[in-house]
């Protein structure tokens, strides 16, 4: 499921657009075999395919001016344009390994926070649909907070803080859709753990007032009503109006709480 957007965009190219202005424009184009380049003509050339959208290309003479001109302040740039290319590319793995290389080389470099986010951007672009395993989720989400920790006042920093919030009820989803699972083969404690960790861990998710339901479900099914209660009575302190609680209230009207229970 791709959730690029136009923020992110803007974002990953407007320090793109700044690294490249250092080429000088020369417009110069060679072939990507290798030739012994000097390093403004070859990095002008990886520019002038990136403005192509020819971004493999580009990706690969980035790469060849830091292959050829190892020590110079061009190979640092074309690290960072090299990584936003393969991102461009969709071959987000070089993108990632583009970017881990420039902060291993340049961990205090002006440039790291945008490093930083481009790695988070890659794992985020490769979420699947909650019925597939959540890895690259959960990479998703340690790549944005490590930026929102080491950088928290940069503009990147601030698109991650609304992309952590995507994440989150992403993994809240996969968690509902296992807990589901579980309720339709009447593994009632294993539902329960699942629903219990939506409303623990991802409680600030849009999935919170269904799994307050579900654990009411849950509960009710155990035979545990005192716990059934406590659910259902936080589902109506929080979401009054919603469906979710209309339907826990109903079950709890079914099921009523004796004083033995």
């Amino acid at each position: 499921m791709r959730i690029r957007s136009l923020r992110t965009a803007a974002a990953l190219t407007g320090l793109s657009l700044a690294l490249a202005a250092c080429a000088g424009g020369s417009g110069v184009r060679r072939d990507t075999a290798y030739v012994a380049r000097d390093v403004g003509t070859l990095y002008a050339a990886a520019k002038d395919r990136l403005d192509q959208r020819r971004f493999k290309e580009a990706a690969a003479l980035f790469d060849e001016v830091e292959r050829q001109h190892p020590y110079s302040v061009w190979a640092r740039r074309a690290q960072l344009m090299g990584a936003f290319s393969y991102y461009l590319a969709g071959d987000y793995n070089e993108s990632i390994s583009s970017a881990q290389r420039f902060l291993s080389l340049h961990p205090g470099n002006k440039d790291a926070p945008y490093a930083y986010y481009l790695i988070a951007i890659d794992y985020y672009e490769q979420i699947s649909d909650v019925t597939r395993d959540q890895k690259l989720t959960q990479q998703a989400l340690d790549a944005m907070g490590e930026l929102v920790r080491r950088y928290p006042n940069t503009p990147y920093s601030r698109d991650a803080r609304l992309k952590l919030d995507l994440i989150n009820d992403h993994l809240a989803g996969k968690e509902m859709e296992v807990g589901r699972f579980y309720q339709r083969r009447g593994q009632w404690l294993a539902s329960t753990y699942r629903f219990r960790k939506v409303t623990e861990d991802y409680q600030t998710t849009t999935h919170t007032p269904e799994a307050l339901m579900r654990l009411t479900e849950s509960y009710l099914a155990l035979g545990v009503r005192e716990e059934a209660k406590k659910a259902a009575a936080v589902l109506g302190a929080n979401y009054p109006g919603s469906k979710w609680y209309q339907r826990a209230y109903q079950l709890m009207q079914e099921h009523p709480v004796t004083g033995n229970s």
